[in-house]
């Protein structure tokens, strides 16, 4: 299909060309129809943007059951595939209060929406579908290992000027949690538990920080003394 796109988006330009598609199809011996259409939002979540709400509205003229698949291939790593499946509501059946979609089943009520899908329109313009994939072994196995870091992975030593950078860069964040740490140590005199979690809400907790990070961020700094413990 005829299509124009950015760096974040891809919109079809030719909507007659679906048409004459399916008639060519036919004249080649294939008579299946489109039932829909997928894209990926690489490390954005499953939801419709603007464009691809005017891109399934384009498929729906064509076909009224016509569904648009999003499938995000960053978060789909540890064999979880998160992939959804939309398709959008009639306003003119918002403003009666009817529902858009057949209820069959309570099945899909039983998936909580994400929040950037509820922020993006997810239940005003367009509603989830119950969506179902199925994987080999190897596809399995595949998925598991994508991101897997092996033994391998502990004799690569990094370029010289790049690690000192990255070294100045922990000591400095370490070095800030610690000040804040202290200075929250001294705002905790003299104030009760229940004064302490309303001055503390939506701020950064610098001690957890320091408790869950030093070890990970000591690893970084001395890798190679640990990379030869471990061979041991």
């Amino acid at each position: 299909m005829p299509q124009s796109g950015t760096g974040v988006s891809v919109e079809a330009v030719d909507p007659v060309f679906q048409t004459k598609m399916l008639e060519m199809l036919k004249q080649t011996g294939r008579p299946e129809m489109v039932v829909g259409w997928y894209h990926s939002h690489p490390g954005f979540g499953c939801w419709m943007s603007g464009v691809d709400i005017n891109t399934q509205q384009s498929f729906e003229a064509l076909n009224q059951r016509a569904v648009a698949v999003v499938i995000d291939p960053v978060q789909s790593v540890k064999g979880k595939v998160v992939i959804d499946c939309f398709r959008l509501i009639n306003p003119q059946l918002m403003m009666l209060g009817q529902e858009p979609r057949q209820t069959t089943s309570n099945v899909g009520h039983l998936k909580k929406p994400s929040i950037q899908a509820l922020i993006h329109g997810l239940n005003r313009h367009y509603y989830s579908m119950v969506i179902d994939y199925r994987k080999n072994e190897l596809e399995e196995q595949m998925l598991t290992n994508l991101y897997k870091k092996t033994w391998v992975a502990g004799l690569i030593t990094l370029d010289f000027a790049c690690h000192t950078l990255a070294n100045h860069e922990i000591i400095a964040n370490m070095a800030r949690h610690s000040e804040n740490y202290n200075l929250r140590v001294r705002d905790e005199e003299g104030r009760t538990v229940e004064e302490l979690l309303v001055a503390n809400v939506g701020k950064v907790d610098p001690k957890r920080h320091l408790v869950s990070n030093v070890d990970t961020h000591m690893c970084e700094v001395y890798p190679e003394p640990r990379n030869m413990a471990s061979m041991k």
